[in-house]
């Protein structure tokens, strides 16, 4: 949607004058050109655009305001004319004249004419006559009426001759073309096609400049124009040249070049990845001996074997370095297994494995996972659940990131598994099974992979003839790797197969590689590599989906095509580096499933499997289209020499076609398929030797070769090629399919992004040049993005539904939208929250958001291959640029069209692949400026329009008078004369070349096809050649006003001359020259340009800067005459060389350089000789000064005379400074110098000194001003914040006592440090350690609230700002408390949990978590280093470190200031004219200090054994002092407690760089330096902060917080306020002193060691120094009693750290009375207890066996116990025999003696780790006891039932009774009492013990009632007890039932006893059956004789 309006005249205007008119429409105003000297009649014709995002309304207005111009008052207004837009919204079109109304609303007879365009969202426009869609515009006449008008620098459109209403139309003619009526949308040229290297200035007809085409001023051209527009500018609408910005530009012919050259993806870096695996927890199985394997990519290592466990604790540290490119680093997978029983013999079975890639760990904040818990699954059973946790921390390091170490304290946070998994943050952490089907269809265009050479011999015999390559596809995700068939014989497989992979989901790997490859006898060799990143195919939002791709086809680029045995370039194949040429593309997809593993019929191995998979139709991936690609060659200059010699041709290719070389390797099929255009028939055209395809329709045949031609010479380096007016053009017809929209949608995003980008980094420059309101600016750039965001939405929209989108096509639209819609709706919020204050933060959001853009913008379904512009020589190809398709593609909606589409772009062609690496790819190959077009072929009408006009074309003869045809080379028949004046004024901070550590430098200038040099200027990086360089005679082809705008590049290379062999190539920059037209004159504002920076490029890093000046003026029909006058040389002994003019040189002011010279530090040796007889020369601008000769630098480094000065004339900018430089020479014998090393200073402006204000110093002279002390409770103080007067005499009382309850609270929160106290409740126990541990808490609180208050932040600094503390400066005090302490007391206010009781207060010290000299400005705070330096940087990317170079130390300082200076300043008291500005510096000479260092502990160390461990020892260096404290090395530790100090006796200056380095200790062979940190303590020791010895937080004459510095507070204070000249200290009565105005209150007694109070001032004067900072004037923060941490660094790895010390140091002048003994800072010994734990009973224990005899279920129980750490030392009570209830009586005593520190909560096991050991290792563990109930078998091995594990310092309370005891007790599901054995001392109880049954459940297998007994070793000894039942102290047998003994031993009794108990009722009944059968049979038996006789009676 856009409103148009073409203003045409002003008529009837009143006298003469120059006129300028406005044109507002919704708040945004465009203004005008000025036209000089109009009479009645202003013709403007200029025509504007608003993009807009809503519909007009009926009733907006618009506004058109005439002014008459002024320079130099503001504009006086003729008349306004306003107008309803009604008609326009219902008409769309309407031309209007009407007259304008004056201030008073009264008409006036002058009359202004416009006309009205309104294009609607629908794409309606007003009725336009019909044009035929394909018609060409007649000629290129005047006869267009658009086409004048579309050529107008005013005129604003889209590149295309037809307005963009005719455009619109065309679309509908295409509707039947594109299936579907396409959003219409036209909007504003933006920024990117432009490009302007320094500024565009506000010329005359400048000033219709768009809000999206920001104008670029001068902070001075600001004011005058705001005065000359009538104030009418918005500031948010304007922005500010970046100083080196490559920002915009007025025309939209040329689009901006990329200023970085060489590709740094396949360099290999350094990196390390370090690996802690902590413990294991919940390992699934029985009584395992895990091992951890922890695999990176193909490395392997494990940890130690820990028996019989499943929560084995190990806190073993591995490093894995390694050397590669960072694609291949970030895609190895890290893998943790856990194995279970591994030994020698067998590999062990696997527990459960994790992984990661190495990219998710290095994506994490800070690079890495601390702590965290990885879930362990067994990849061949995916149903089976989880089987176990990993405890680790993974680090990956590159060179140059720092990692911070959360500090290593006492670990004591409760375990929160599930809080902490091993996840990046959203992925979930119940992660399921999924399918990943990745279907691999085919893929066509493969080049051949096998010498042709056998093929034809093959032909010969056999007769046939095969494509030359076995294709098949491999695919690698997350370490698996699964491949297709192989077909063989085929440029175009067809596999139509699917590789399986099974995956948790979402997997911890962001790529999977797909990748083609040749398959050989030999080797395989990749064709081509494709990278699917995954998460740019899913989303997982709420509104997400699972990653989907396709099916889409993929391009693969690599190396060229053409067949090599060896392939230098092989690395491109495999996808390292960037491809330069298109290899094969193939169709594929992926989807995802996810599984439900509850199903029975899934197979449950997660092998990779191939399926066959069902084809795809050929349309589904898009309608085949054919495409048009044209292209032209207006220059190809700066050709490197080497390839000067042979014709030279540019051939451009798109997929295969054009690429006539080697792009044939496809079967000839009718041309409307794909592939490369090679079949016979259409080369024969390119003969033009067959005509039967020149139909009328104008077909042709692609032409992708320029004529060869033979290069001119440009001068010693370069050629060129004489394109001059005749241009060559290529263009080529390619099918493919048509999926343009994915290309539009980010086209869209990216130009939405650059926009975004150009804005921010105008932002960056306005802050760094400190140009006004950078926030303005800011919220200019948010509201362009919240308008740009929402102008995609509406676009994306309207996106028809074709049926070639892919699933992947929908859903990525619609999350694109969402994004774009609330990051629309983000920016606006941010905008409004733009302020001064915080507009650091909100930059940094605004980058965010950047990144979030380019990420959204990048589409991984590809489509239309990249073009590559390749330059041959002879037939080889040299070297290539590569340009993606999107940027060149058109579109009619101008936001989707490419950022190059129709543009001249300039290109810089390097070298492929490797070779592209380090200097080689700095040096340019060729510039061309290449013009490129791509797009349907039906929409080629406009293919052209884009170029400069002026020009005819040359068509091939078939093509004569057919209009559509295009042209093989255009004729330029207009041509413009410019002369080019380059004013060089000067470099700095250039690159070092030669081996003194300077260069030789001179630049090269070259424009279109001259270049010219300026001289060259010995032993300088900053030369100044203040030197003009004139090119004569510049032809430019075109139309003379495009040129205006849209000039040519310069291009300026910087070298180093040599005397022998060729300059060095020092760097590059880029400008664009602001020109002058023969027509206009040369006057302000644009003229004479002014000097601006240009940032110079070595390779992708800067290089310094270029300061300079460019113009270009036309020479006119009257020749040279016209242009402005050049004044010959003015200094004869320069030669003929020409300055600078005087315009456009800055203006200079007097200066006075001050230099203080202190001494030099550590010389290196100068070839091979001693330094002895230094000097240092100061040279700024041409002037300069010597230091005095230092006589021996071995003696005293020192220099004789402290000050110097010299005046000399400085630019009045101060950004214009020239810099500064030092160069140290070593005075030889017989009047010889030898150059040591130089520096130079770039900015002076930290060194200038600005008078003091006035007015601002006023107060400091007011009444007194009590300082508020108080530790601040948040809330409550705001009633004591008194707003203080500048001379008021306010008090404010401080309560110390509450003081001191603040610090008890701060006490309870305590975690760490908690059992200490309570263990060790007198003062006397408490020692450094404990105030160690306390500090340590107390500073991971603050860094934990840092971060949780960084959210709070924003409303803190309103709340801030708005509370001022306005009153003129004073109560400073309570803003200055750092903000952490703020946020510690306020989370002090929280309620104490009840259990934890009053703790006593320790005192703390300070930790630093990193180096001291951070916090203090490196101690600089007069007293400044200079590094030295020497020799050449080197040639890598990374500019060698430059540590290499430095050769020495220059100390002392720099004051620049105007001369002359106010009076005021010489008139102080004490003023020493000698010093200058440096008054009050104490006196340089030697002096004699006893230094003492404190070593505290190492943390983190780089193992340097081959077990992974080290043996580490301090050593520390201090001038001839060398300690090694060898004997005390620490056996096998990589975080060894060193507690040690040690004193040395130095001499400052000589030894003043103390160095305390880390070795590893070796029984045979050197030690090895595992790190080394270097401390300069000089500056420390003159240093205003007083960094000799910290100031404690309190006072005390005794125990461990003793006073350790020789001079008491109160000597220190008074010395501060002497040398200050301060009025005090004045102690008064009730504790107050005064120092100048300044009151301080505080508490006046201390206790000594017998606790009798005494009076003293001891603490007042510390309070004093506490607060010294808020003291006028002198203050500044005081060091306060400390330990630092600084990173130990090893020189053979730069920049990677190596771990970190933890230590300080305190310095004494040994002219003082001398310090006390050192502190006891020695290990804690671990003290020894023993722990008694007597088993009872157990019950209800599973029992296990059956009875041989009975059946019957029994189990023989034994209880076994050990402390963690000590398995071999575990304890096994007696067997109670056949329990058949699971209940058991043991009474039996376990006694185990350890050493445990309570201060870590750790115990202490020293042990040899093997039999080869040379001694014992220490190790640390958690005191955890481990229960458990066994089964005890004769033959067998015993079974395991189950267990549990105390931790000793917080384990569940045991139940009273069995009853009681749940499995919950164990499980901890439920809230139970804790208690810790140190605490409670006895504890007796029921516990549940746990397994886990065959579903991985836990169950409760037992139960166990047990005793526990901790005593102190000397308890154990005064009552000592018997293991087992064993005396002393014997425990009574257990009352156990017979049948444990067995039944053999005791047959009848245990026959007794299985008869009576069991089967008592059943012999009773069977006794009864018996009888009764006995009865039966004997009544049977005996019946027949009864019978007998009682019948026979006898």
């Amino acid at each position: 949607m856009a409103l148009i309006v073409h203003l045409k005249t002003v008529t009837d205007l009143r006298g003469r004058g120059d006129r300028i008119a406005k044109v507002a429409f919704r708040g945004l105003s465009f203004y005008t050109r000025v036209l000089e000297n109009c009479e009645d009649e202003a013709l403007f014709d200029e025509t504007f655009r608003w993009p807009i995002a809503s519909s007009i309304e009926v009733n907006e207005m618009l506004e058109i305001q005439v002014f008459n111009y002024s320079k130099v008052f503001s504009n006086r207004l003729i008349g306004t004319f306003q107008m309803v837009l009604q008609k326009v919204v219902e008409e769309k079109l309407l031309e209007v004249t009407d007259t304008l109304i004056d201030d008073n609303n009264a008409a006036i007879r002058t009359s202004v004419s416009i006309e009205i365009r309104y294009q609607a969202m629908d794409g309606t426009v007003g009725a336009w006559n019909d044009e035929e869609f394909l018609e060409s515009p007649s000629g290129r006449s005047e006869g267009n009426p658009y086409e004048t008008d579309g050529l107008l620098p005013g005129h604003r459109q889209s590149p295309s001759k037809a307005s963009a209403a005719e455009r619109a139309l065309r679309s509908k003619h295409q509707q039947e073309a594109q299936g579907g009526w396409e959003g219409f949308f036209e909007a504003g040229k933006g920024v990117f096609s432009a490009m302007k290297l320094g500024k565009a200035r506000p010329g005359k007809d400048d000033h219709h400049r768009k809000q999206d085409e920001p104008a670029v001023l001068e902070t001075e051209d600001l004011d005058r124009k705001a005065m000359r527009l009538g104030g009418g500018l918005d500031p948010d609408t304007i922005s500010l040249a970046s100083v080196t910005a490559v920002t915009t530009n007025v025309s939209n012919k040329r689009s901006k070049p990329d200023i970085k050259m060489e590709p740094s993806a396949g360099r290999p870096m350094d990196y390390q990845v370090s690996i802690t695996i902590i413990e294991a927890r919940q390992l699934v199985g029985l009584n395992m001996d895990p091992v951890v394997c922890v695999e990176i990519g193909e490395e392997k290592k494990y940890t130690s074997m820990k028996e019989s466990t499943n929560c084995p604790y190990y806190n073993e540290y591995f490093v894995f370095d390694f050397h590669v490119p960072p694609d291949v680093m970030f895609d190895k997978i890290v893998k943790f297994s856990v194995i279970h029983s591994k030994n020698l013999l067998r590999s062990g079975t696997l527990v459960g494995s994790f992984k990661m890639d190495v990219g998710t760990v290095y994506t994490q904040p800070e690079h890495q996972f601390y702590h965290r818990w990885a879930i362990l699954s067994d990849p061949e059973d995916i149903t089976a659940g989880l089987k176990g946790y990993l405890k680790v921390d993974v680090a990956v390091v590159g060179k140059g990131d720092n990692i911070k170490t959360p500090h290593k304290a006492n670990e004591t946070d409760e375990d929160d598994i599930e809080g902490n998994l091993l996840l990046p943050d959203g992925v979930p952490p119940e992660r399921q099974w999924a399918r990943f089907y990745l279907k691999i269809y085919r893929a066509e265009g493969l080049p051949r992979m096998n010498t042709s050479i056998m093929a034809n011999v093959k032909k010969a015999l056999i007769g046939e003839n095969k494509d030359l390559v076995d294709p098949y596809v491999q695919v690698v995700f997350a370490g698996q790797k699964g491949k297709t068939s192989v077909q063989k014989s085929s440029y175009e497989p067809q596999w139509n197969e699917q590789i399986v992979f099974t995956e948790m989901f979402p997997p911890l790997c962001k790529r999977i590689k797909v990748q083609i490859r040749d398959s050989d006898k030999v080797n395989d060799v990749a064709i081509g590599t494709h990278f699917v990143d995954l998460r740019k195919i899913s989303n997982e939002g709420d509104k997400g989906f699972l990653p989907t791709f396709g099916p889409a086809w993929v391009n693969m680029y690599g190396s060229t095509r053409n067949y090599t045995l060896m392939d230098e370039h092989q690395d491109l194949n495999e996808g390292l580096g960037e491809g330069v040429s298109f290899r094969a593309r193939l169709l594929l997809g992926l989807a995802v499933e996810i599984l439900d593993t509850s199903n029975p019929e899934l197979t449950s191995s997660t092998e990779v499997q191939l399926e066959p998979a069902t084809p795809v139709t050929d349309n589904c991936t898009g309608k085949m289209e054919e495409f048009f690609l044209f292209g032209s060659f207006l220059e190809a200059t700066m050709i490197d020499r080497k390839i000067g010699d042979k014709p030279i041709n540019f051939e451009v290719t798109i997929g295969n076609y054009g690429n006539e070389i080697d792009g044939m390797s496809r079967p000839v099929i009718k041309k409307k398929r794909d592939g490369g255009d090679g079949n016979e028939e259409e080369s024969e055209l390119l003969q033009n030797s067959s005509d039967e395809e020149g139909t009328d329709e104008g077909e042709f045949v692609s032409i992708s070769t320029s004529p060869p031609l033979r290069p001119l010479i440009t001068d010693r380096n370069y050629f060129h090629l004489p394109y001059f007016e005749k241009k060559p053009c290529i263009y080529i017809k390619s099918w493919w399919q048509d999926q343009r929209r994915r290309l539009y949608n980010s086209n869209i995003i990216d130009k939405n992004a650059d926009k975004l980008e150009e804005g921010l980094n105008d932002v960056h420059e306005m802050i760094k040049t400190e140009k006004p309101h950078p926030e303005r600016r800011l919220r200019g750039v948010l509201e362009e993005l919240s308008s740009g965001c929402l102008r995609f939405v509406t676009l994306a929209n309207k996106d028809q539904n074709h049926n070639s989108r892919t699933r992947l096509d929908r859903e990525r639209l619609k999350s694109c939208m969402r994004e774009l819609e609330t990051m629309g709706q983000q920016a606006k919020i941010l905008r409004s929250q733009v302020k001064k204050t915080t507009i650091r933060d909100k930059l940094k959001q605004a980058q965010n958001f950047l990144q979030k853009l380019r990420f959204l913008a990048d589409e991984p379904q590809h489509s239309i291959p990249d073009i590559f512009i390749w330059m041959m020589s002879n037939n080889k190809r040299i070297a290539y640029a590569r340009i993606p398709s999107k940027d060149i593609l058109y579109s009619i909606v101008d936001e989707e069209m490419g950022k190059d589409c129709g543009k001249v772009k300039t290109v810089f062609l390097k070298l492929p692949g490797k070779k592209g690496f380090g200097p080689a790819g700095w040096t340019v190959q060729a510039k061309m400026e290449i013009y490129l077009w791509l797009g349907l072929n039906k929409q080629r009408k406009d293919f052209l329009s884009g170029l400069p006009c002026g020009f005819e074309e040359k068509k091939l003869p078939r093509g004569q008078g057919i209009l559509t045809f295009p042209p093989i080379s255009l004729l330029y028949t207009k041509k413009q004369v410019f002369q080019l004046r380059v004013h060089m004024y000067q470099a700095r901070s250039l690159f070092a070349a030669d081996s003194s550590g300077l260069s030789d430098p001179f630049a090269r200038v070259f424009f279109i096809s001259q270049s010219q040099c300026t001289e060259v200027l010995n032993e300088t990086l900053c030369p100044t050649w203040d030197q003009l360089l004139v090119f004569d005679n510049v032809e430019l082809y075109g139309e003379a006003h495009e040129m205006r705008d849209d000039p040519p590049i310069i291009v300026i290379e910087i070298y180093d001359q040599d005397t022998v062999g060729k300059a060095d190539f020092m760097g590059r920059t880029f400008a664009k020259p602001v020109v002058k037209m023969s027509d206009e004159e040369y006057c302000p504002p644009r003229f004479p340009p002014q000097l601006e920076y240009y940032q110079v490029y070595r390779g992708n890093s800067t290089a310094g800067d270029l300061l300079a000046a460019f113009e270009l003026l036309q020479i006119g029909p009257a020749g040279k005459s016209d242009l402005p006058t050049i004044d010959g040389p003015t200094d004869l002994d320069r030669g003929p060389i020409l300055p600078v003019p005087l315009g456009i040189r800055p203006v200079l002011s007097k200066y006075r350089v001050e230099i203080l010279f202190w001494g030099l530090r550590d010389l290196k040796r100068v070839n091979l000789a001693q330094v002895d007889r230094p000097r240092v020369d100061i040279e700024c601008a041409g002037r300069g000064v010597q230091s005095s000769l230092i006589q021996n630098y071995k003696k005293n480094p020192n220099f004789s005379t402290l000050v110097k000065w010299f005046e000399v004339d400085l630019p009045e900018n101060e950004l214009l400074h020239p810099p500064l430089n030092i160069r140290v020479v070593d005075c030889r014998a017989f009047g010889r110098y030898t150059l040591v090393g130089s520096h130079a200073v770039n900015s002076l402006r930290k060194f200038i000194y600005r008078p003091p204000d006035k007015k601002a110093q006023h107060w400091s002279m007011a009444g007194e001003i009590v300082v508020n002390m108080e530790p601040e409770v948040p809330v409550k103080k705001l009633e004591t914040m008194v707003k203080l007067e500048a001379n008021s005499d306010a008090v404010v009382k401080v309560d110390v006592s509450e003081d001191e309850k603040d610090k008890k609270k701060k006490k309870k929160k305590k975690g760490g440090g908690d059992e200490i106290e309570e263990e060790e409740p007198d003062e006397s126990m408490l020692d450094w350690w404990s105030k160690y541990f306390a500090s340590i808490e107390t500073m991971k609180e603050e860094l934990r609230q840092q971060e949780a208050a960084a959210a709070e932040a924003e409303e803190k600094d309103d709340m801030e700002t708005t509370d001022g503390l306005k009153g003129q400066g004073k109560t400073k005090e309570k803003v200055k408390v750092p903000k952490d302490d703020k946020k510690k007391k306020q989370q002090q206010q929280v309620p104490e949990a009840p259990e934890k009781k009053n703790k006593q207060k320790i005192d703390e010290l300070k930790v630093y978590p990193k180096e001291l000299d951070l916090d203090f400005d490196n101690f600089e705070d007069w007293l400044h280093t200079f590094s030295l330096f020497r020799g050449k940087i080197g040639d890598d990317d990374d500019n060698t470190a430059d540590e290499d170079r430095i050769v020495g130390r220059f100390k002392g300082s720099i004051c620049v200031y105007k001369v002359p200076l106010p009076d005021d300043i010489t008139k102080e008291a004490g003023y020493d004219p000698n010093f200058g500005m440096f008054q009050g510096i104490p006196s340089n000479d030697p002096i004699n200090v006893l230094v003492r260092v404190y070593v505290v502990r190492a943390t983190d160390l780089h193992p340097a054994d081959i077990n992974g461990k080290a043996d580490p020892y301090v050593a520390i260096k201090l001038g001839k002092t060398d300690i090694k404290d060898k004997e005390n090395y620490i056996s096998k530790q990589l975080n060894p407690i060193f507690g040690k100090s040690f004193d040395i006796e130095a001499t400052f200056p000589m030894e003043s760089m103390l160095t305390v380095a880390v070795y590893d200790w070796d029984l045979v062979g050197s030690d090895d330096l595992i790190g080394e940190t270097k401390i300069d303590l000089e500056n420390r020791y003159y240093s205003k902060h007083r960094a000799t010895c910290g100031i404690t937080k309190t006072y005390s004459i005794h125990g461990y917080n003793i006073w350790r510095d020789p001079q008491k507070p109160t000597q220190i204070l008074s010395r501060l306020c002497k040398e200050g000249k301060l009025d005090g200290p004045h102690y008064g009565p009730g504790g107050r002193v005064k120092v100048t105005n300044r009151v301080f209150t505080g508490p006046t007694e201390v206790e000594d060691e017998n606790g009798q109070k005494k009076q003293t001032d001891e603490h007042l004067a510390l309070t004093v120094l506490h607060h010294w900072e808020d003291i006028p004037r002198v203050g500044c923060k005081l060091v306060p009693e400390h330990v630092e941490t600084r990173p130990l660094l090893n020189p053979d790895k730069p920049g990677i750290e190596q771990g970190r010390l933890e230590m300080w140091v305190d310095m004494f002048p040994m002219d003082m009375p001398a310090p006390g003994p050192a502190i006891d800072i020695s290990p804690r010994k671990p003290k020894k207890y023993e722990l008694r734990v007597i088993v009872w009973n157990t019950d209800e224990v599973v029992l296990e066996d059956d009875d041989y005899f009975t059946g019957e279920k029994s189990s023989d129980i034994f209880v076994r116990g050990w402390l963690k750490g000590q398995q071999e030392d575990k304890q096994d009570t007696d067997v109670h025999y056949h329990s058949l209830t699971g209940e058991g009586n043991f009474n039996w005593r376990f006694i185990f003696p350890f050493d445990y520190l309570a201060a870590e909560e750790k115990i202490v096991i020293s042990k040899k780790e093997s039999m080869f050991s040379w001694d014992e290792t220490e190790y640390k563990i958690p005191a955890r006891l481990t229960l458990q109930v066994w089964d005890a078998d004769h033959f067998s091995a015993d079974d395991f039932l189950g267990g549990i594990e105390l931790d000793l310092n917080r384990f569940p309370r045991g139940a009273k009774t069995a009853k009681q005891c749940s499995m919950e007790l164990g499980t901890g599901e439920i809230e139970v009492p804790m208690v810790s054995i140190f605490k409670q001392k006895r504890v007796k109880g029921w516990w549940p013990f746990l397994a886990r049954d065959e579903n991985d459940e836990m169950e409760m297998t037992g139960k166990v009632e047990a005793e526990l007994h901790l005593l102190t070793a000397e308890e154990a000894e005064k009552s000592p007890a018997g293991l087992a039942r064993n005396e002393p102290d014997p425990l009574e047998k257990p009352n156990r039932p017979d049948t444990s003994f067995i039944w053999f031993l005791n047959p009848l009794k245990s026959i007794r006893y299985l008869i009576c108990t069991r089967y008592k009722w059943l012999i009773i009944k069977i006794v009864l059956a018996l009888l009764l059968l006995i009865m039966v049979g004997l009544f049977l038996y005996s019946m027949p004789g009864y019978m007998v006789k009682k019948l026979l009676g006898a």
